[in-house]
């Protein structure tokens, strides 16, 4: 029995270990938030991260057709909820990624039974978040992906659908995880839920701007087409480097929507306990890198690629130590968000945001809070993959 446990304890282990250095491979970003948050808390989020990173692997590989990336998706979601072996379920799909895709998905992919030592370790609660989540993101990307190309979204409404499926479920599901850590935050869970998709919004919109011709070299495009439309601009016809005045009033409204979703994000860290700094340093970071980034398109709006736009490693580094010595005060994070924020365009949002009713149904959501059954699919047979 002892000898058993001392396997079990090893193969946590390694599973811990593998995702500690897996993180920073697929995402610098996280891998810089993350390790605020409390140990118990952290490996969960990290955990939640790199499953969204699979299910994003999967539908953006250029080497798997649409029928493909939809029967691998509904596949993973099962291998993941334990429906289906993960082992069988990564050994089809890892070697049908394309090289295009980066050998840490790759890897990620290949490691994924790994991955799944550390989920199946996590709360209840914890895991039925990361599966409804998953079920949101995967369905939702298939359904943009499939028809996405260069000229762009019909709406504005339209791009806050694809934000909430791609990011907003994301702070719906973070939202969960933080209310399991400190059950003090369940009353205002309501607030939290509405202003952690507006969380999500912000971010994701920055990095649609940011990341706007590198989009548009893999053929897509993520941009309102109606809000140039207003201003004279088919995004059609867009080319890196040859924008008009035309196109920066267009993307400062964007810039300015953003901007506004932001803000209500740091209303929803200023919900957090100050006794939870750690959560509070995980949130505002990623608010603090958006304003800056939404501050380099503002001030460039003839960049060409997101290179030009990103944040310094001087910003970065003053942006940790900032948010570190102000994150337990209101006033502090407050103060610290104005001074970043100032000049940039504020666009006021529409009504359908200031109540989640007005907007909620529309989404596609998780059938239930803590349902672990896939929408609208049933397990996977992995038995016919290689002919799908």
């Amino acid at each position: 029995m002892a000898q058993f446990q001392h396997a079990t304890v090893a193969a946590h282990d390694d599973a811990n270990a593998y995702q500690d250095a897996i993180l920073p491979q697929v995402s610098r970003t996280f891998a810089l938030t993350i390790p605020a948050l409390p140990p118990m808390l952290r490996r969960a989020v990290a955990n939640a991260y790199l499953l969204c990173r699979i299910a994003d692997t999967i539908e953006d590989d250029p080497a798997l057709s649409a029928e493909s990336k939809r029967y691998y998706e509904n596949a993973f979601i099962d291998a993941v909820a334990g429906r289906i072996d993960p082992q069988r379920f990564a050994a089809e799909l890892a070697p049908l990624l394309s090289t295009e895709t980066l050998a840490a998905e790759r890897d990620l992919v290949h490691r994924l039974p790994l991955v799944l030592q550390v989920t199946n370790a996590l709360k209840p609660v914890q895991r039925t978040a990361i599966v409804n989540c998953l079920n949101v993101m995967s369905h939702g990307m298939y359904e943009f992906q499939r028809r996405a190309s260069l000229r762009g979204l019909d709406t504005l409404r339209d791009l806050d659908r694809y934000c909430y499926c791609v990011a907003g479920v994301v702070g719906e599901m973070l939202t969960e995880l933080f209310i399991d850590f400190e059950p003090a935050l369940a009353e205002h869970r309501s607030a939290m839920m509405l202003l952690a998709v507006q969380f999500g919004q912000g971010l994701q919109m920055t990095n649609i701007l940011k990341d706007q011709w590198e989009d548009r070299n893999h053929g897509v495009c993520w941009l309102p087409r109606d809000v140039f439309a207003r201003h004279g601009v088919r995004l059609i016809e867009l080319q890196a480097g040859q924008q008009n005045e035309h196109y920066g009033e267009a993307l400062n409204e964007l810039i300015g929507v953003a901007h506004a979703h932001v803000r209500h994000a740091l209303e929803y860290t200023l919900l957090i306990p100050a006794r939870h700094p750690g959560i509070r340093r995980f949130c505002m970071l990623s608010i603090g890198l958006a304003v800056l980034t939404l501050r380099n398109l503002h001030e460039n709006p003839g960049f060409s690629s997101g290179a030009q736009v990103k944040v310094s490693h001087t910003a970065v580094a003053l942006t940790v130590m900032l948010t570190k010595l102000a994150s337990k005060s209101n006033v502090g994070l407050r103060r610290m968000f104005t001074m970043a924020a100032h000049k940039l365009p504020f666009t006021a949002l529409g009504e359908d945001w200031s109540e989640p009713q007005n907007f909620r149904p529309a989404w596609p959501q998780s059938v239930t809070p803590y349902s672990t059954e896939p929408i609208g699919c049933e397990p996977v047979d992995l038995g016919d993959a290689q002919q799908r």
